[in-house]
């Protein structure tokens, strides 16, 4: 049985249900449309907080969106996470970030549309999903492309470790795509089960 095939472990809340919980919790009434959240709001408080964990970043961010976007779809990447992968292809997508970029996460150290900035976020990706904390070497190579701006770098980890914490619970709640989404755009193409490079 695949993930995707996976029932999940939390009940998803009917749309109607979901838009109510949405209210009290203070989520957007559309976020209920996703199967993620019609999970999370069998928990409204906690999906609240979690609601404006992440919007923050995404809508009010101090890191770069192409930045931020490659850094998730790294994290979905290397964890074999369809749901995130998924939902980020489009939301990068809307973006303006290029199939071509998305792409590169897969085997990002050997595309040559990134530069010393995309290698050095990449890399510190890599450093949290595989050994829970950003490397000496990558975070001085994410200070010097980052200009040491702070704000940026406490951003950065913070967004590798909020998304490489909602790739868990996707999993681990067994979240399956909405209906009729069509799984690992562009190309149905998954990661190898022990992970790629």
């Amino acid at each position: 049985m695949t993930q995707a095939s996976k029932p999940p472990r939390i009940p998803l809340l009917p749309v109607g249900e979901a838009k109510a919980a949405a209210d009290q919790a203070g989520v957007p009434d559309y976020m209920a449309e996703l199967s993620i959240f019609q999970v999370l709001l069998n928990h409204p408080l906690l999906a609240g907080v979690f609601n404006d964990l992440l919007a923050s970043m995404l809508w009010h961010g101090a890191l770069d969106r192409r930045l931020r976007e490659l850094v998730i779809m790294r994290i979905a990447w290397l964890t074999g996470c369809d749901y995130e992968w998924t939902q980020h292809w489009r939301v990068a997508s809307r973006l303006g970030v290029s199939a071509e970029d998305l792409l590169g996460v897969r085997e990002w150290r050997s595309c040559n549309g990134f530069g010393a900035t995309e290698r050095a976020v990449l890399a510190a990706t890599d450093d949290v999903v595989r050994h829970g904390a950003v490397s000496d070497a990558s975070w001085t190579e994410c200070q010097r492309e980052l200009n040491s701006d702070t704000t940026v770098l406490i951003e950065l980890v913070t967004a590798i470790g909020a998304w490489r914490m909602v790739a868990s619970i996707l999993q681990s709640l067994q979240v399956p795509l909405e209906e009729g989404v069509a799984s690992w755009p562009p190309d149905g193409r998954s990661p190898s089960p022990t992970g790629s490079a």
